[in-house]
């Protein structure tokens, strides 16, 4: 195959990896630019939505759509009610102290981890794509009579990959309606903003605290529903969703959720993209320098404000 479709075929693999980090990013992003808390268990939601997806698509059986679209109900909600549930149990008793929150988060971390292999067990399981066609797409080249259109035999993509770029798509503009057109998005905003006033004019900073703790693992756990097809689900699955998401939202900017989806399509489409040519390895290497020279040079981030 030569250079032109090959890139196509490289950016579109990594346009659905930015797809699955944009929506794991947000949900750590969010959880910080509201509660100020670093959630380092926010990759174990990510793989309990995976292995809750495996679970509901394996019981209900049938035609792997059915199972598709109920665990792509149930999975996000089970989990964000279980984060909701772990921060009214744990984070609330310790006040979100930042350092103490830390070691909280990393216990809740092995407890999911332990629990899981417990009683999932250490294979990694396949989980069938709702569809599966292959279509082939076109590529363009310059030559000496201008642009050329190509349909070359081995150039395609499945259907499903397109369709978790444009559910992720969906998603964030659906979460953009909710933080900046209701009610709901009000209270978080102001809650934000400065969490005592908000408290003051009635706004229940606690609830509102277990609400984003419960949609930031809901979110992540969306993700790990619409990649558990193109992967497989394993109780180890949540530590690389966890890093990326971490140099995300250090490169976007601590709690901005434009900077966010800036450096999602980033590090996704140069992950994938250097993947296909030369190497994963090189490509998270590149990703952690970036992530260097961001704290040296702008340290709140791309578009993250500087600390008053």
């Amino acid at each position: 195959m030569e250079f032109g479709p090959h890139l196509m075929l490289a950016a579109l693999e990594g346009a659905v990896i930015s797809a699955i980090l944009v929506l794991t990013a947000m949900g750590l992003s969010i959880v910080f630019g509201v509660m100020r808390v670093v959630n380092v268990a926010h990759g174990e939601f990510f793989m309990l939505g995976a292995v809750l997806t495996w679970f509901v698509a394996t019981t209900i059986g049938g035609h792997p759509a059915l199972g598709f679209v109920a665990a792509l109900l149930i999975a996000p909600v089970l989990v964000g009610c279980l984060a909701a549930f772990a921060d009214r149990l744990i984070l609330k008793r310790i006040n979100y102290d930042p350092d103490r929150t830390i070691v909280a988060t990393i216990g809740m971390l092995y407890i999911i981890q332990q629990t899981t292999l417990m009683t999932f067990g250490p294979e990694a399981r396949p989980v069938p794509p709702p569809f599966n066609t292959r279509l082939s797409l076109p590529w363009f080249e310059w030559g000496e009579e201008g642009f050329a259109l190509f349909w070359p035999w081995g150039l395609s993509i499945t259907t499903y990959k397109l369709f978790v770029i444009a559910a992720a798509a969906t998603v964030l503009v659906g979460l953009w309606v909710l933080l900046t057109k209701t009610k709901i998005g009000l209270i978080m905003r102001a809650t934000q903003q400065d969490s005592e006033t908000a408290q003051a004019f009635g706004v229940p900073v606690g609830r509102v605290y277990s609400w984003v703790f419960g949609l930031g693992a809901g979110l992540a756990a969306l993700g790990a529903v619409l990649v558990v097809p193109i992967q497989q689900a394993h109780y180890l699955m949540g530590g690389d969703p966890l890093l990326l998401a971490f140099i995300v939202v250090i490169i976007g900017g601590l709690g901005s959720l434009p900077g966010t989806v800036i450096a999602a399509l980033l590090i996704g489409m140069s992950d994938g993209i250097i993947s296909v040519f030369f190497s994963p390895t090189l490509a998270k290497i590149i990703a952690t320098l970036l992530v260097a020279m961001v704290l040296v040079f702008r340290p709140q981030g791309l578009l993250g404000k500087k600390p008053s």
